[in-house]
């Protein structure tokens, strides 16, 4: 099995490490925690997780285990039970609230089980520095090819998602996002002329598909690399996508060969007064074919195979991807649409056909009734919640319709979901959502 220099794996955690701790400082210091998870009176589950929920004040303990087992994780101290924390914690949050879903909160979580299983603590870490038995200055050439293939899989499949009509031939939705940008030096005079937006549009598909190709070829990987800084500081002054673009900044650097993380290691060392040297013991970390290995290939194994099929789980849906959003999520499809829309749920006595309207503004945050009002199964879990709630109020024979209304990039608002159906009856579950009424329009693509 072929061996490499271990740098590679410990400058990944370091820098992983420190961003999540970085993170988790900067949504506690901006009054995210009570905003998005104590203060909303409902919380949006993903189906199968509706028992995980916001722990009240003990959210910020939860917060609190997540940045300082973040931190351990860069520190490389307690390895393997700081990045079981991290893991656990970060998904838990995640889980908390659907209205919060972004790709790289799924990426983030994706890395952290990686993690688990790979010895980025074998070199340069405080494990190493205090157990030699765990120190190695050389390990399996897989366990960083590993992190290579997850992030390459991240970057063609929003690749292969800009492949569609709206994307490529109009311009859509950056036609909506870029003019309003017009206050930005230089390019601001720019963004309301077409070329320009299909520059952007061409040029982010292009990059997406070639980037973990031109990564891994050693004569253009600097240039590659300017690239990918270049892309992602783009858009991270343009769209407010927080941390994603230092993110991916970071999980690229993975590309470059051992001797780059060795200097970077070696500037930190002189700069932090540590003595590398100790840690350049020639120790080449061996993977028995043990039955513990075995389980953990398998593992890693399933893992992939799950990464590289589940985005295509929407060809098992009829109707228009973007509309119903059946399949959409954890499919790399990064910021292809701009969605809008209007709900207006009425409850009604089934037996006296008595009615009244619902204010979602008594129940919901600004930002919750914006996710809800363009996404099925959020409108279907809010129906079932304002079942309950009045149920508890003493209403009776409740049935639950809505009158729903969705523009989607630039076209005109229309009627979304089937207003003669009480959603009180039905169910969530992996099956196609027949009360979505069609899609009067048709996107061309993947």
């Amino acid at each position: 099995m072929r061996s490499t220099k271990a740098a590679p794996l410990a400058v990944f955690r370091i820098f992983f490490g420190f961003l999540m701790a970085i993170s988790i400082i900067r949504f506690w210091a901006l009054g995210w925690i009570d905003k998005l998870y104590i203060k909303p009176l409902f919380h949006f589950s993903y189906y199968g997780f509706e028992f995980i929920k916001p722990l009240g004040e003990w959210t910020y303990v939860l917060f609190l285990i997540c940045g300082l087992s973040a931190i351990g994780v860069a520190l490389g101290y307690k390895y393997r039970l700081s990045i079981i924390l991290f893991f656990l914690s970060f998904t838990y949050i995640e889980l908390m609230d659907k209205t919060t879903y972004l790709n790289h909160y799924y990426f983030i979580s994706l890395v952290a089980f990686l993690l688990i299983f790979l010895p980025v603590n074998a070199y340069f870490s405080l494990d190493a520095k205090r157990q030699p038995i765990l120190s190695f200055e050389q390990v399996p050439q897989w366990t960083i090819d590993a992190l290579k293939l997850l992030v390459a899989i991240v970057y063609f499949y929003a690749g292969l998602a800009k492949l569609n009509s709206d994307w490529l031939l109009q311009g859509m939705p950056l036609k909506i996002w870029l003019p309003a940008h017009y206050d930005l030096p230089i390019l601001g005079n720019f963004f309301h002329q077409n070329w320009l937006i299909y520059l952007f549009s061409w040029s982010g598909a292009i990059f997406d598909l070639s980037i973990p190709f031109l990564l891994l070829y050693k004569r253009i990987r600097l240039v590659a690399f300017v690239l990918v800084v270049v892309f992602h500081m783009l858009t991270w002054v343009l769209f407010p996508i927080g941390m994603f673009p230092f993110i991916m900044i970071l999980a690229a650097t993975i590309f470059f060969d051992a001797k780059f993380h060795d200097k970077l290691l070696s500037i930190a060392a002189k700069a932090l007064k540590i003595n590398k040297k100790k840690f350049d013991n020639q120790k080449k970390l061996l993977q028995s074919f043990n039955k513990a290995n075995k389980l953990k290939i398998s593992l890693l194994a399933v893992f992939f195979i799950v990464q590289i099929t589940f985005p295509f789980r929407y060809l098992a849906y009829p109707g228009e991807l973007f509309w119903t959003e059946e399949g959409y999520r954890f499919s790399w499809r990064v910021m292809l649409m701009e969605k809008a829309g209007y709900a207006s749920f009425k409850i009604v006595n089934g037996k006296t056909g008595e009615h009244f309207y619902v204010n979602n503004a008594d129940f919901l945050t600004p930002f919750q009734e914006k996710q809800m009002s363009t996404q099925p199964d959020f409108i279907l879990e809010y129906a079932h919640f304002l079942k309950k709630h009045f149920e508890k109020q003493g209403h009776e024979y409740l049935e639950v319709y809505v009158e729903s209304y969705v523009a989607i990039n630039g076209r005109r608002s229309t009627a979304f979901v089937d207003p003669t159906v009480n959603l009180a009856d039905k169910k969530e579950s992996w099956k196609h959502k027949n009360w979505i009424l069609p899609f009067n329009d048709e996107i061309k693509g993947l």
